[in-house]
């Protein structure tokens, strides 16, 4: 590795958490636009979305007998909204709509704040 490439990958480090890696932190123990910093570093997190047609709950031994062609029924109707869910949590609902090249988007309807299971 040369030495550009070190000081490189420091900066970068140091950027992303300061104070680390020699980070200069003024004595008033600020640091200068830490807040930028920190949310700069956030917008790279990757984050798992799914778009949640519906459910259906069946026994293992249904579930093996399943082949090509199969039906399975969820428990929403045509129409329903969809709900949109970020690493496992409910964070919105919206309803389906066709795009091009019979490509499927969602359209957000509803922002979930502090959402309750069974309410």
């Amino acid at each position: 590795m040369s030495d550009e490439t070190e000081t490189t990958e420091q900066e970068t480090v140091a950027t992303a958490n300061p104070g680390i890696l020699g980070g200069d932190i003024p004595e008033s123990g600020e640091a200068p636009h830490s807040e930028g910093r920190n949310i700069e570093a956030m917008l790279n997190v990757g984050l798992q979305v799914q778009i949640v047609l519906g459910r259906s709950r069946m026994p293992i031994s249904q579930l093996l007998k399943l082949t090509r062609g199969s039906i399975i029924e969820l428990d929403k109707k045509i129409g329903d909204p969809v709900e949109v869910m970020i690493n496992d949590r409910l964070v919105a609902r919206g309803d389906l709509v066709k795009l091009q090249d019979d490509r499927l988007g969602v359209s957000l309807t509803e922002i979930v704040k502090d959402y309750i299971p069974g309410e």
